[in-house]
């Protein structure tokens, strides 16, 4: 089956394989005994790394197919879950209890105490699966079919720190206009308003005992263009404020009655926003240049959210032949607001603007980077051969640019999403043999381990508009992790009319199942963040059920429910479109990803956020 390159076989990720920079080494048959291991976990690869530099990684030459390789428990002769192929390092293991041998870092068996180096991978021949059913998390982007999960969408309370509150993190309203400077002096003083809430009696007058209340709903209220806009957000503020903005205009509401505060019209549309603010509220979006259809996503617009006030604009300018800018995608690391793209990128300064760096010295360019404390970042290496381009995952003094340090990755692997960066858990692929794994390094950049997922299959849902080569790195759900543990929920399940999923917990030191949690019958649930040691979990809603957010403790067990929100409500939130969902101050937002209608009446009705509280 035929995926984008972000996008994972259909029905949920098998077991990942293992995407380490090793020499090509394909013996002509399985070994019969496990290889040397090559040193203790956290060694570095048998490969000198190569200085940073420009370019990104071609597509590396054909091999002939290799002998097939499964998952644990898999019959002899039985495909595995992205079909007959060894693990990303290429190397076949050792045989497995059926004398298959065993897949890479999610159900790849390694040699030995600290693992094997297996050679180039060889192609697999195909996929698992079908779509992640639901109402879970979001997509914040119109490109749904090229994203992670078609239906899916992210809950941005995931945190990729390891937990805590997390920094104000990206939604729409009135319409903009098309034409005039930005402005942050729209909505009255005394807080703008009512933006089109329905009134609280309406929504909590069949809500029974223990449930929650609905605080309050939004509809929209922005003038969109025929095909509709993507909403980004929500963005959470230290004074009270929950930010969204859609098309052309962002807007915050008060996250106790859902008045606007205030609203900032621009004068083109948003294409691109950061997973989350800079410390002191403020963020950068990304604009179009102009108003026509060839317009370039090329100018940066900085907007303080706890104000609504517009501050300094700048501009990304080509840096080559293969700049595209339209794949601009924007991450803020302390003062510094990356524009990252195809084989480029542009650092600004977040205090005024001003460009700090762009393309770096050597071999490697990165494209890509994480919102975040420490710049974490995907970068492209040319070298001139096609066999030896690859991928790395680097960290970035965000001031200078300067690497510092820098892990690369088989060719042909590539890096796929950041599921954290402290501690760092990285999701890597392989296109052309829909190949998936998941390592964890140490601050240092080292290998801590990899990830083994057994038989089961996994279904992690990323959100940002898709994009071909720069991606944003961050905003994907189903995912969290604490200093010592990864969770991840795995796809649906299905027994009769009956639905179900779980949520397993990895320890970070070994890569091995410590546990896992199912909310029950005929219910999934999504890992949102840690928060004091317990896992924040959201258990979707149903047509005559809503949702709910529930913990589970560290040492497991089964999920405790928080807050229920009320049934008589629940078709109303289940007719949200890909949802993204926040769970912040003890109030559960859910927020559509992606506002159209057929004409302007219905464009009206559309609702835009709903928000659960006690």
């Amino acid at each position: 089956m035929s995926q984008p390159p972000n996008q994972p076989p259909q029905g949920g990720f098998g077991a990942p394989q293992d995407p380490r920079q090793q020499p090509p080494q394909p013996p002509a048959q399985p070994p019969q005994a496990p290889p040397v291991p090559p040193g203790p976990p956290g060694a570095p690869p048998q490969q000198p790394p190569a200085q940073p530099g420009y370019g990104y990684p071609q597509a590396p030459p054909q091999q002939a197919p290799q002998p097939g390789y499964g998952y644990p428990g898999q019959q002899p002769g039985q495909p595995g879950p992205y079909g007959q192929q060894p693990g990303p390092y290429g190397q076949p293991q050792p045989a497995g209890p059926y004398g298959q041998p065993q897949p890479g870092p999610y159900g790849q068996q390694q040699p030995g105490p600290y693992g094997g180096y297996p050679g180039a991978p060889a192609p697999g021949n195909g996929g698992s699966g079908g779509p992640f059913k639901g109402k879970p998390a979001v997509i914040i982007g119109a490109a749904l079919a090229a994203v992670l999960v078609v239906g899916g969408g992210v809950y941005l309370a995931t945190s990729g720190d390891g937990g805590g509150r997390k920094k104000p993190v990206a939604g729409g309203s009135k319409d903009a206009g098309t034409g005039g400077p930005p402005s942050g002096d729209t909505g009255s003083a005394d807080g703008g308003s009512a933006g089109g809430r329905d009134a609280d009696d309406d929504l909590n007058g069949g809500r029974q005992s223990g449930e929650a209340k609905v605080m309050w709903l939004q509809k929209n209220d922005v003038d969109l263009p025929r095909n509709g806009a993507d909403v980004f957000g929500p963005w959470f503020t230290d004074n009270g404020l929950v930010v969204k903005a859609m098309y052309k205009k962002v807007a915050a509401y008060n996250t106790s009655d859902g008045k606007e505060k205030w609203s900032l019209p621009l004068s083109t549309q948003l294409c691109a926003a950061p997973s989350r603010t800079a410390d002191d509220g403020k963020i950068v979006f990304g604009v179009k240049s102009d108003t026509t259809e060839r317009a370039k996503c090329s100018k940066l617009q900085m907007v303080d959210l706890e104000t609504g006030k517009a501050g300094w604009t700048a501009e990304v300018k080509k840096e080559g032949a293969f700049d595209m800018l339209s794949d601009i995608t924007i991450a803020i690391s302390g003062d510094t607001v990356t524009a990252g793209r195809t084989g480029h990128s542009t650092a600004f300064s977040m205090t005024d603007g001003k460009k700090l760096w762009g393309k770096l010295p050597g071999e490697c360019q990165p494209y890509a980077f994480t919102s975040s404390a420490k710049l974490i970042a995907a970068a492209a290496c040319s070298t001139g051969e096609a066999a030896k381009n690859h991928q790395r995952i680097q960290e970035h003094d965000s001031a200078t640019g300067k690497v510092k340090w820098s892990y690369p990755l088989a060719p042909g692997w590539e890096v796929d999403r950041v599921y954290s960066v402290s501690p760092l858990v990285v999701s890597a692929t392989h296109r052309e043999k829909k190949s998936w794994s998941v390592i964890s390094l140490t601050d240092s950049g080292k290998l801590r381990s990899e990830i083994d997922g057994g038989k089961d299959k996994f279904q992690p849902r990323c959100g940002g508009t898709f994009v071909v080569f720069g991606k944003n790195l961050e905003g994907c759900t189903g995912v969290a992790a604490d200093e010592e543990t990864f969770y991840m929920v795995t796809a649906d399940k299905t027994s009769g009319l009956n639905r179900t999923n779980e949520v397993v917990a990895f320890s970070l030191d070994t890569g091995k199942p410590k546990w896992r949690s199912s909310p029950g019958a005929d219910r999934t649930m999504t890992p949102l963040r840690v928060e004091g040691g317990d896992l924040v979990v959201h258990i979707d809603g149903s047509y005559d059920r809503g949702g709910a957010v529930a913990t589970v403790p560290a040492s497991g067990g089964k999920p405790k429910v928080v807050l229920q929100n009320p049934r008589s409500t629940a078709s109303i939130e289940n007719a949200f479109f890909a949802p993204e969902v926040a769970y912040e101050g003890g109030q559960l937002y859910i927020v559509n990803s992606r506002v159209s209608a057929g004409n302007d009446k219905e464009e009206k009705e559309q609702k835009t956020i709903m928000v659960f509280g006690k």
